[in-house]
């Protein structure tokens, strides 16, 4: 991979992407994502020749500049867009495909100190939200999203969309590659729901004795209760 090639698509990258870009000159002040992806390039491309202090170094420096830790050593593709970047951490094992979006306070880290393998590798178009952390071996596949301030320890499949803590996969539409997290569902909350409603039916069976009631309303119930199963996967 040419590094100097790979640095221009991630400049234009921006251009294409973000709107709240309104003129060149604001790469060099406002986007401190795009140059922490631009000294990574450098330093894993001397990290791969051999060389451990200088990256390192150069890595330090664009922790300092830019608030944003990658380690030299992770694997990196074409395109990637770190909006806001505040915060972001990438592990020296992580591999992260193409046209990928990570937004700020994102981890990609480990869960032990064992050598190997143990950060997570992304695949390509993959959207990981606000303050999400991504830990372990794991993978995350092509065009998977990440709801924001999630915590995921095992694998996403393609296409699928995790939330919550610890992260659970939901049914989503695979043909939208924007994270929509005002259409993320609750999980937590539409689960205590049910479990109000069925307390409900139950204490106001035991008042009136109605059975009748307890069978409409449990159908009711449990027909939520399907659909809700029914979006998880």
């Amino acid at each position: 991979m040419n590094p100097f090639r790979t640095i221009k698509e991630d400049f234009y990258n921006i251009k294409r992407n973000d709107p709240a870009l309104h003129s060149g000159f604001e790469l060099f002040f406002n986007y401190p994502g795009l140059w922490a992806l631009f000294f990574h390039r450098f330093a894993h491309y001397l990290y791969k020749k051999g060389l451990r202090f200088i990256p390192r170094f150069i890595s330090g420096l664009s922790r300092f500049i830019t608030t944003v830790d990658i380690h030299p050593a992770a694997q990196i593709g074409k395109r990637l867009f770190i909006d806001h970047a505040a915060g972001v951490v990438i592990g020296e094992t992580s591999v992260i495909g193409d046209d990928v979006v990570i937004y700020q306070q994102v981890t990609l880290g480990g869960v032990s100190t064992s050598s190997g393998k143990r950060h997570p590798t992304v695949g390509n178009n993959v959207v990981i939200g606000a303050g999400a952390k991504v830990l372990g071996n794991i993978t995350l596949g092509n065009n998977s999203k990440i709801g924001a301030n999630s915590v995921v320890v095992k694998d996403v499949p393609c296409c699928a969309t995790a939330v919550g803590v610890p992260a659970r996969i939901i049914s989503g539409d695979t043909k939208n590659k924007e994270l929509r997290h005002d259409m993320l569902p609750d999980i937590t909350k539409e689960v205590l729901n049910y479990l109000f409603k069925r307390i409900a039916v139950l204490e106001e069976t035991v008042k009136t004795g109605d059975i009748k009631l307890m069978e409409k309303e449990d159908h009711e119930l449990t027909e939520i209760y399907s659909s809700f199963i029914k979006s998880m996967r």
